[in-house]
Formats: structure tokens, C-alpha cells, sequence
């Protein structure tokens, strides 16, 4: 029992002094502990700063990582101590991008093309600066990126995780945009055209578009 107490108090006090997501590996690395049981841990920490009522923290969690964070109905004071960027409001096709990411994640840039049938490489660029996505590696296609949402995302909403959003099992699966990316053509996007994006090379339609 006590050695589970210090196992929980030590993840705890990692997640708190990190200020920025954890994977479970690197938290099981450093107690001495393993994966598994320090996603139990975490998710009953979670559990427990959600029925709290008395704490202002929460704990976001995604596959392979955690964070700790505030509650949101602490958003109003926490927003004015930082006053940053995300107070910025978002453009339209900015939004309809993230969404498309929150609810169809990991997708490809040319999967988010072809949902919105335009290029939405600037919009990506603008929401990574934002630190709204997150991209990495594209597993079944070396030469791009995949993208999902990122753990400030989660924050600024107030959720804990991303099943969390409004309608998610229903709009996560619709079948019309399973059309959409079926009848698409979707040429493979090259890391040289994505991180060209980022160095701030884009078409008209796309400065438009963002």
C-alpha cells in the first residue's frame, strides 16, 4: 500500500513539474515502474481530480501521454494571467480545419484537402504556430505527415480527452466524408511541399483561404 502511494504521489509530482504532456514510458523510465501501470495510475488520478469539486486541476490524457492542466471553469482567470496567443480569434477555414482534425485524427494534409476541396497547407502552418495540432510522421506514407490535435487543444476546450467533443462517435465516423475520401483522388504529399508550407511558400488560394 505505501509503495503505491509513492508510485502515485511520484507521477503526480512529475506531471505537475513538467508543465507539458508525459508519455507513459518516460514516466515508467523514471520511477521504475512500466507502462501499464502508470497509465492506471494516471487515469484514476484523472478520475480523482474529476470528482473533486474542491480542485482546479484536471488531468488530460491521450493514448500514449498525459498533462496536467486546469479545470475550465477556471478558463476566464487562467485566460487573463496568460494573455496569449489562442485569445487571437480563429479565421473560418482555420476552424473548419481543426475541426476536421479533432474529429477525423490522424489524417493527412491530402485527406484535409480533399474534405474541404481546397489547399489547407497555410491553415496547418498557422494552427502548428498556434500549437493547436500536432503532426508526426505519416506511417503508411514516409514522403508526409499526419496530423491530430494537440494537448493545448484539449486545454483550451476543457477536455480531458478527445472523445470528449460534442457528437464525436457519430461525426468521427460519418460516412459521407468516407465517401468524400474514397472518391478522391489523393496524390501522396511530399515532406519537401508540407515544410515548404511552413517556410511560408503558398498559392493565392490558400493566403485566401486562411
Amino acid at each position: 500500500m505505501e509503495q503505491q502511494t509513492t508510485v502515485i504521489s511520484a507521477i503526480e509530482s512529475l506531471l505537475f513539474i513538467s508543465g507539458e504532456p508525459l508519455s507513459f514510458a518516460r514516466i515508467a523510465k523514471v520511477i521504475g515502474s512500466n507502462e501499464d501501470e502508470v497509465r492506471n495510475t494516471v487515469k484514476n488520478l484523472a478520475e480523482k481530480y474529476a470528482g473533486d469539486t474542491g480542485c482546479g486541476l484536471m488531468i488530460v490524457m491521450q493514448p500514449e501521454s498525459a498533462v496536467l492542466a486546469t479545470k475550465p471553469e477556471h478558463a476566464a482567470s487562467v485566460e487573463a494571467f496568460t494573455r496569449g496567443e489562442l485569445q487571437e480569434t480563429l479565421s473560418k477555414a482555420a476552424l473548419e480545419v481543426l475541426s476536421i482534425i479533432a474529429y477525423r485524427a490522424p489524417i493527412s494534409r491530402a485527406e484535409i484537402d480533399a474534405i474541404r476541396g481546397v489547399n489547407c497547407s497555410f491553415t496547418l502552418r498557422n494552427l502548428l504556430l498556434r500549437d493547436l495540432i500536432e503532426r508526426s510522421g505519416n506511417p503508411q506514407d514516409t514522403r508526409g505527415y499526419i496530423y491530430r490535435p494537440s494537448f493545448r487543444f484539449l486545454e483550451t476546450l476543457g477536455l480531458g480527452s478527445i472523445q470528449e467533443l460534442p457528437d464525436f462517435e457519430s461525426l468521427s465516423k460519418d460516412e459521407r466524408l468516407e465517401m468524400v475520401l474514397a472518391e478522391a483522388s489523393i496524390a501522396p504529399v511530399s515532406l519537401a511541399e508540407e515544410q515548404g508550407a511552413d517556410a511560408g511558400v503558398v498559392n493565392n488560394e490558400e493566403k485566401i483561404d486562411a
